[in-house]
């Protein structure tokens, strides 16, 4: 049962740059929150201060800003039940800590890591789970308010009972127990005062009123401890959805270290926002048909946690070029005309001048050939320069003797053409080719080479009309000239 205006989060730590992975789990959450009249909170999960990274708050905020993920509440935004930074919000996480100690359900750990480290060694020689053996839960009040007194470092620790079942329901995975047997008792306050992540997730989800939880498979274990703390609290716990892992096409796990898989990359590439977040978005979800291309609007209507599937989703690369080709296809050509510009402007280009009539033609030309908005100028650079190389497999297939004299009669027959559109450069082809004696292929082939400097690309005669008339005289007779078999 979904509340009538569900409250969800996404809750990075600010380690780096916003990965696929993360960008998927915020992606669900927005969709969620936008399907059913609810909001979308970015929270900040920044307590862990040896993984703290300079600058990736704000290349979070950046990159879903410009995916187009729009949160209500936040760090830059603010919100009735900030501060959205957890190292904001120390005290309130000391204060439930407290609570949890008075209760006995929390407990002071005054053992030193040399300590930690022997028991564990231990456990493991005899082949057991290497958990913390509850030492400390045995001090006295007297000993505790000793070693407190005289600063000795300190963790508090969640006094987890033997023995019990913790069940829960899962929205992607449905009923998940866990034996109390094999839960350590986790650290809630570190040895420098910052709360781990389960104590501050469970305080702030709480108190920041979040219904649904939607994170990564890799929390699952966590929940158990999460489910705990809820009950400790006497909380109502929120609706949990597990999200499967992301993995290679070998199946293995898509780890952060295996090339570029952060969204900065994917944009730095020349991908599509609109293809890279219809992309993510099928990497475990899909509507039930058979449908692959989706706007985000398209998407917040049919999303359903209930259609997210259990098992790990392949990332492929081919699949989200083609959804890029896609989505670049049905960009309107004014808004094609204006990534070209951009895309020109840090091209060797820069600085060179083409109306848009032109750009919008080379745009008309391209189009279909195209999967990035950089590929029209890759792939066809001959409609910003002449070509200063032919290419020598075209050359030897194409380029016979004789070719250099006929281009240059068909220089001619171009020349005294007025204005001419697209018709009059094949009509003259042809003519010229008759009068030749020849093939239009024997005229076309070399005729291509000689202003493309290659052997394929957009028809023939749309690259004449585009370049015009003078230009591709001037190719034509330089080419003849150039061109040596």
């Amino acid at each position: 049962m979904i509340s009538e205006h569900p409250r969800v989060r996404f809750a990075p730590s600010p380690t780096g740059y916003l990965h696929v992975g993360g960008l998927r789990t915020a992606l669900y959450n927005y969709l969620f929150a936008k399907n059913n009249n609810g909001k979308f909170i970015l929270r900040i999960e920044d307590t862990d201060r040896n993984r703290y990274v300079e600058g990736a708050v704000e290349n979070l905020i950046a990159a879903l800003k410009w995916v187009g993920l729009e949160y209500e509440e936040g760090p830059d935004k603010g919100g009735n039940y900030g501060p959205y930074m957890q190292s904001e919000r120390l005290d309130i996480y000391k204060k439930y800590a407290q609570e949890l100690v008075a209760q006995k359900k929390a407990y002071y750990c005054f053992c030193t890591p040399e300590r930690l480290s022997q028991v564990r060694d231990e456990q493991q020689k005899q082949g057991l789970q290497p958990k913390y053996d509850k030492h400390c839960l045995s001090l006295s009040a007297e000993e505790i308010e000793e070693k407190l007194k005289n600063n000795v470092p300190y963790v508090i620790r969640m006094n987890i009972e033997p023995d019990m079942k913790i069940a829960f329901e899962d929205v992607i995975r449905g009923s998940v127990e866990f034996d109390s047997n094999i839960i350590d008792d986790q650290v809630l306050i570190k040895s420098d005062g910052y709360p781990t992540y389960h104590l501050a997730n469970v305080v702030d989800d709480h108190l920041m009123k979040i219904t649904h939880v939607i994170r990564g498979e890799e929390w699952l274990s966590s929940t158990p401890k999460h489910v705990l703390l809820y009950d400790f609290f006497g909380w109502e716990k929120p609706v949990f959805a597990h999200l499967p892992l992301l993995l290679n096409p070998d199946r293995s796990k898509l780890s952060k270290r295996q090339g570029d898989v952060a969204v900065e990359d994917y944009r730095a590439k020349g991908y599509l926002k609109d293809a890279l977040v219809n992309f993510v978005a099928l990497l475990g979800w899909n509507a039930g048909d058979d449908k692959e291309y989706y706007e985000l609007e398209e998407m917040v209507e049919k999303f359903s946690l209930e259609r997210v599937n259990k098992s790990g989703a392949v990332f492929n690369i081919e699949k989200l070029n083609w959804l890029n080709a896609e989505h670049l296809r049905k960009k309107p050509d004014e808004e094609l005309l204006s990534m070209l510009k951009d895309e020109l402007e840090v091209s060797k280009y820069k600085g060179k001048i083409f109306s848009d009539k032109y750009l919008l033609l080379v745009i008309e030309a391209m189009k279909e050939r195209v999967s990035f908005v950089k590929e029209y100028i890759e792939k066809s650079p001959y409609f910003f320069e002449a070509p200063e190389e032919y290419d020598q497999d075209v050359i030897k297939k194409r380029w016979k003797e004789g070719s250099a004299e006929n281009i240059l009669k068909l220089a001619e027959k171009f020349s005294a053409l007025q204005d001419p559109v697209k018709e009059d450069y094949e009509t003259a082809l042809r003519q010229t080719a008759e009068e030749l004696g020849i093939g239009t292929g024997k005229l076309i082939h070399p005729v291509r080479l000689a202003v493309s400097g290659v052997g394929g690309g957009p028809g023939l005669f749309d690259i004449l009309y585009i370049i015009g008339k003078d230009e591709t005289i001037s190719r034509l007779k330089r080419a003849a000239e150039k061109i040596k078999i």
